[in-house]
């Protein structure tokens, strides 16, 4: 039943453009939560409460806080959160998460937004990582652009990569986080704080 609810979602994401983490992208997040004992996420970019519900659905006493701008998107999350029964565990919040303000703490912080704030988003919400916590982005790979920027024709294009560029070398080169980067779905970057 579950199976079948999660690939509406997906084929409603391909028909409406939305993107959505990749299969094995998402499977690695997943992972990930169930071996490191994960029960508090806070995920920046809702889009239609895809990957929310999937980091949800590892393990019962997981909560999720979401943040979404988009008007359209943040009404279609909450519909198939409802569907699964998840609002008590999964809070949506429709704000730009540029604005968004919180005081609790969280085991991940998963960065799946506007790609051009990823250092913003980074450094805004690091301070509520808990101890041993970690932040997970995703789109470092953004469809092999990254590594063949001279492929992208268009300008719009190319100033996006280029910011992915940025956030990667801003990553490589943080001292207070040591990141690993995996080339999964569409690269992902696990952020742990330096002890």
């Amino acid at each position: 039943m579950k199976n079948n609810m999660i690939e509406e979602i997906e084929k409603y994401a391909r028909e409406n453009d939305i993107p959505i983490m990749q299969k094995d992208g998402i499977d690695f997040m997943c992972n990930y939560i169930k071996e490191h004992g994960v029960k508090s996420i806070l995920e920046i970019g809702t889009a239609i409460g895809y990957s929310s519900i999937k980091m949800a659905l590892v393990n019962d006493n997981i909560s999720v806080v979401t943040v979404e701008r988009d008007e359209e998107r943040y009404n279609e999350a909450i519909k198939n959160i409802n569907k699964f029964g998840l609002e008590d565990r999964i809070k949506v919040h429709l704000c730009d998460a540029l604005d968004f303000k919180i005081d609790e703490k969280f085991d991940l912080i998963f960065i799946d937004a506007a790609k051009a704030q990823y250092i913003k988003f980074f450094e805004k919400y690091k301070v509520n990582l808990n101890k041993n916590g970690v932040i997970i982005s995703d789109n470092l790979l953004f469809h092999g652009f990254v590594e063949n920027i001279e492929q992208v024709r268009s300008k719009n294009l190319r100033q996006l990569v280029k910011k992915l560029i940025k956030y990667r070398k801003f990553l490589e080169e943080n001292t207070e986080f040591k990141t690993t980067f995996y080339e999964i779905g569409d690269g992902i970057a696990v952020s742990k704080k330096e002890e």
